[in-house]
C-alpha cells in the first residue's frame, strides 16, 4: 500500500468508528465499503482487520457495562454464531481465491441489503423470541461475519424488537459483535489467513479507533439516531452501487 492510501485508510477507519459510536453497529459496513470503493486495501485484508478494530471498539464500549448484557440471549445467539462465523470463513477463503470479481459484487449486494434492513422499522415484541429464533440470527450474523466481518445488521434487527431495555439491547449487541469478531480472528489466524499486510495495517487503525471511541465516549454528539441512521443507510446503498457496478462491468467483460 501506498503512504496516501494508508492515510486513507485511518482515515475511513476514523469516520466508520464514529459512525458506530452513535448507530452501534456501522463500523465494519462503512469501512469496508469505502475501502472496496476507492480500492485502499484487498478485501481479505479489510475485513481481518476490521474484526481487530471490532473488537478494540468492543473493548472501550462494555468497560463499565458489563452488567446489563442479557447472557441468555447472547449464549443462545452466540451458538449459532460459531457455526456462521466458520462457514463465512471458509466461503470467503474461496472467493478470495477463486472470484474475487464475485466477492466484491456480493459484498455489494449486502452492503445494500443491510442498508435496507436498517431502515426497515422493527415492531416491537411482547415476548422474547424463541431459542432457534436466536440461533438462527446467531447463524445468519456469523455468516455475514465470518465472510466480510459485518455481523452487525441481523443482530441489529433481531435485539430492537426484544423486549429489552434500551442498555440491555446495546450492551448486548456490542458483547455479542465482540465474540464473533474474537471467533472469526481465532480462524482465520489458525487457516493462516492473517496476513502480515493486514498485521501492519491493524497496528496503525486500532489506535485511531480507540481514540476516536474514547472521544466520542465521553462527548456524545447531539444527533438524533434515527436521523443518523437514514443518513448511514443512504451511504451504504451509494457504497453497494460503487462496488457492484466494476465488479458487473468485469463479469460481463
Amino acid at each position: 500500500m501506498s503512504g496516501w492510501q494508508v492515510a486513507a485508510f485511518l482515515a475511513c477507519a476514523a469516520f466508520a468508528t464514529a459512525v458506530q459510536n452513535v448507530t452501534g453497529f456501522a463500523l465494519v459496513l462503512v469501512l469496508l465499503g469505502l475501502t472496496g470503493v476507492f480500492e485502499l486495501a484487498p478485501l481479505t485484508d479489510a475485513a481481518n482487520v476490521a474484526t481487530v478494530l471490532g473488537l478494540a471498539n468492543g473493548f472501550i464500549a462494555l468497560r463499565g457495562r458489563v452488567r446489563s448484557v442479557n447472557w441468555s440471549a447472547l449464549r443462545q445467539t452466540a451458538t449459532g454464531t460459531v457455526f456462521g462465523v466458520a462457514a463465512g470463513v471458509f466461503l470467503l477463503t474461496w472467493l478470495s481465491g477463486n472470484a474475487v470479481l464475485v466477492l466484491r459484487l456480493l459484498l455489494g449486494i449486502v452492503v445494500i441489503a443491510c442498508a435496507l434492513l436498517v431502515l426497515r422499522p422493527a415492531q416491537a415484541l411482547r415476548e422474547p423470541s424463541s431459542r432457534g429464533a436466536f440461533f438462527a440470527t446467531g447463524l445468519l450474523s456469523g455468516v455475514l461475519g465470518g465472510l466480510f466481518s459485518a455481523s452487525g445488521p441481523p443482530l441489529v434487527y433481531q435485539f430492537y424488537r426484544q423486549p429489552m431495555t434500551l442498555d440491555a439491547v446495546r450492551d448486548t449487541l456490542v458483547a455479542l459483535l465482540a465474540v464473533g469478531s474474537a471467533l472469526r480472528l481465532l480462524m482465520v489466524v489458525g487457516s493462516g489467513q492473517f496476513s502480515v499486510a493486514a498485521l501492519g495495517l491493524g497496528a496503525l487503525a486500532v489506535p485511531v479507533v480507540l481514540g476516536v471511541a474514547w472521544w466520542m465516549k465521553r462527548h456524545p454528539p447531539p444527533w438524533q439516531r434515527a436521523t443518523v441512521l437514514r443518513m448511514v443507510s443512504v451511504l451504504l446503498v451509494l457504497t453497494g452501487v460503487g462496488l457492484m457496478a466494476p465488479a458487473v462491468q468485469g463479469l460481463i467483460r
